[in-house]
């Protein structure tokens, strides 16, 4: 099984392996400034909901503790503001004109998060219990909601052609983001999804928001549709490297680096990637996997399975191949989106730190 071509039909260019000494000094200043730039307008936004929102909202972002106490939780790795920032200069512009997009995209961001922890049933992000396992699940949709509102309110208001332009590519991709949600979970239903179904997955759940925080600080600065949509390819293809990391973290991951369980997809029945790719690799592991996981859809008992059972299926994904094939479809994406970056006329300290970021995607633990 192999696949020679990118989601969108086009042909993977070959290029060396990722560098894995990624200068992690360098991206973790970018991703800091992106966090210290969009921080304080963030804040102000959370502000204007209404209580007990607003608390529950800074709980979740990590600035207070279940009892409202000042803290400095684990807000994310802020890769999205980061894409923000940067997409306004490779337009020409500076990076403060890309904040705006880059709340607004953390706010979709966190949205989907806090509606995703409740529908998956996840206790756990960032080390710490969700929100509707601390406020309950109507705090938990009710708060995803305001942040969603709140992202095209704080474009809007600028009232700018260009924030006009930066809002429709914001909702486009949110619609998109939604629709790969419910795709992940009718698949979790299903005994077979093909691996170009769970490409077109993850492509909508995550590709389609880096797509957008990669696009919408130039589109703030006056950025043209073309040079708009080539970052925007270079964000939807880092996505989809973006996600297979996450897949293999999702199975593989140290719980102490990720903040979730142990085989943490597997407890969830999710069909991603190297699990797809390896009941579509075929062989003894791949059909004796097929088997267990047919079987675990009628159990009864599924909650109840020892780590043992969950290191089984496991040890079956990566000997049918899942797990290599995933790793090198993580590298192929990443060598899309780095030559999309050809295709824009940017500085070039600019397209090192794009691809300094995209490196540090394939290459990252948690």
């Amino acid at each position: 099984m192999s696949l020679s071509t990118g989601t969108r039909g086009e042909t993977v260019p070959t290029v060396p392996p990722v560098n894995p000494a990624v200068d992690t000094a360098d991206v973790t200043a970018l991703l800091e400034r992106g966090r210290t730039m969009a921080t304080p307008v963030l804040r102000a936004a959370v502000d204007r909901l209404a209580p007990p929102m607003d608390t529950v909202a800074a709980y979740h972002f990590g600035w207070i503790d279940a009892h409202g106490r000042p803290a400095d939780g684990d807000s994310g790795k802020a890769v999205r503001p980061a894409l923000a920032l940067l997409s306004a200069e490779a337009a020409g512009a500076a990076p403060e004109v890309g904040i705006p997009g880059a709340v607004a995209v953390e706010l979709v961001h966190n949205f989907s998060l806090l509606h995703d922890d409740l529908m998956d049933g996840d206790e756990q992000r960032r080390h710490r219990d969700t929100v509707w396992k601390v406020h309950g699940p109507a705090q938990a949709i009710l708060v995803g909601d305001a942040l969603f509102a709140l992202a095209n309110e704080l474009l809007l208001e600028l009232g700018t052609v260009e924030a006009g332009r930066a809002t429709r590519r914001l909702t486009t991709a949110t619609r998109k983001l939604i629709d790969g949600q419910a795709q992940d979970i009718s698949y979790e239903h299903r005994e077979r999804v093909t691996v170009e179904e769970c490409l077109e997955m993850e492509g909508n759940k995550t590709g389609a928001l880096l797509a957008c925080a990669c696009s919408i600080g130039a589109v703030l600065g006056g950025a043209d549709d073309r040079t708009a949509d080539t970052l925007e390819a270079y964000g939807y293809h880092l996505g989809l490297a973006f996600q297979a990391v996450d897949d293999l973290l999702g199975i593989w991951g140290d719980p102490e680096a990720t903040g979730k369980q142990t085989w943490s997809d597997l407890r969830q029945r999710k069909k991603s990637l190297p699990v797809v790719a390896a009941l579509a690799a075929g062989g003894p592991a791949s059909e004796r996997l097929g088997e267990l996981l047919a079987a675990d859809a009628k159990s009864t008992d599924f909650d109840s399975f020892s780590e043992e059972e969950f290191a089984t299926r496991a040890a079956l994904i990566e000997e049918a191949g899942g797990r290599e094939w995933t790793s090198q479809e993580a590298r192929r994406q990443h060598a899309v989106a780095i030559e999309a970056l050809h295709g824009v006329d940017m500085p070039e300290r600019v397209r090192a730190q794009l691809t300094a970021l995209a490196d540090f995607v394939v290459v990252r633990k948690r």
